[in-house]
């Protein structure tokens, strides 16, 4: 191979990280790397149902990973996404199964709590400038406390997929004869899609970007960063609305009190993914890939014999390593 050859064939690399990013190429690379391994040491992983249950899981981190990028894009976070995801579950649910009303408004109900307590979490961000650690921490408690109160501390289960409401169920997952479909799947790529462009090409997102860049110069460049700010957090409580429909859809019944620590998947992904807990940079793109990898190992460690404790213990390993890659990213950037 001539010299000229070894060009082209560098530049073709170079051009193809650069259309990927680094970042997101090494974590795709870990992906593949952790499905071979487990395929490797589990039969028993190496089944179509594993396939499902990975993507089953990822439906609901997935959408709440997608919201919370918008949260940290601006230097902020969001620590109430997993309990409020159950939460809108459980009023939704209560509605449907307790109160008689037809599926389609529990569902928007979940949306709208969403979307409301994504307006509470904004108001006290953006407006009352309230630390977004502290603010999201205590709506996580509201959130937690308020699903029990609706519900009286009694799980709720929504309506299964053999009954006439329970159409929402294939929403994510088809049944055709004996083989079933991931059609969830379809919906997360759609909606990646679209908040890519939301977040990249228009203006809201340049300017929830320009927000976590410097928020004082976007400020001073006659940009109304409260109403910016609200909307990055109005964009997370939505799409926490949507993890708490793929929530009820994938599980029987929605227990009050649980959902803690199912933020942190989701915050983990996005950090993973690249997004900069410093603000002012990320991908949506990025974002689903790390949520695979939180997947891949939820679903895979069971399989080589490791139980909850340390996969509590992986996790949190692999979200130190994340925060010391942003960290290492962010010197590199000055």
């Amino acid at each position: 191979m001539t010299g000229k050859d070894n060009n082209k064939s560098a530049g073709a690399v170079n051009t193809l990280v650069a259309k990927i990013g680094g970042q997101r190429l090494v974590v795709l690379l870990v992906i593949i790397t952790l499905f071979s391994f487990f395929c490797i040491k589990s039969g028993a992983f190496r089944q179509y149902s594993t396939v499902l249950s990975i993507l089953d899981y990822s439906y609901y981190i997935t959408f709440m990973a997608i919201g919370v990028t918008f949260a940290l894009i601006t230097g902020g976070n969001d620590l109430s996404i997993g309990t409020g995801m159950v939460c809108y579950g459980l009023i939704g649910g209560f509605l449907v199964t307790k109160m008689g009303m037809p599926i389609g408004v529990g569902l928007l109900v979940t949306l709208l709590c969403g979307v409301i307590m994504g307006v509470l979490n904004g108001t006290l961000v953006a407006i009352l400038e309230i630390p977004p650690f502290i603010a999201t921490l205590c709506t996580m408690m509201i959130a937690r406390g308020l699903g029990s109160i609706v519900t009286g501390s009694m799980s709720i289960t929504w309506p299964p997929a053999a009954s006439d409401q329970g159409w929402f169920r294939s929403i994510f997952k088809i049944t055709i004869g004996d083989t079933k479909y991931p059609l969830g799947f379809l919906w997360v790529i759609l909606l990646i899609i679209i908040m890519t462009v939301v977040l990249n090409k228009t203006r809201p997102g340049r300017y929830i970007i320009a927000i976590g860049s410097n928020k004082e110069a976007t400020r001073l460049s006659g940009v109304n960063v409260v109403k910016w700010h609200m909307l990055a957090y109005i964009i997370c409580g939505l799409f926490t609305g949507f993890a708490g429909i793929a929530y009820a859809a994938t599980f029987q019944a929605v227990a009050p009190g649980t959902g803690a620590g199912l933020e942190l998947d989701a915050i983990c992904g996005a950090i993973i993914g690249g997004t900069s807990m410093k603000g002012g940079s990320g991908s949506i793109v990025g974002t689903l890939l790390g949520v695979f990898v939180m997947s891949m190992l939820k679903t895979g460690l069971p399989y080589i014999g490791l139980q909850a404790n340390w996969q509590q213990i992986i996790t949190g390993i692999v979200l130190i390593v994340a925060v010391l890659i942003d960290v290492m990213r962010s010197k590199k950037r000055k």
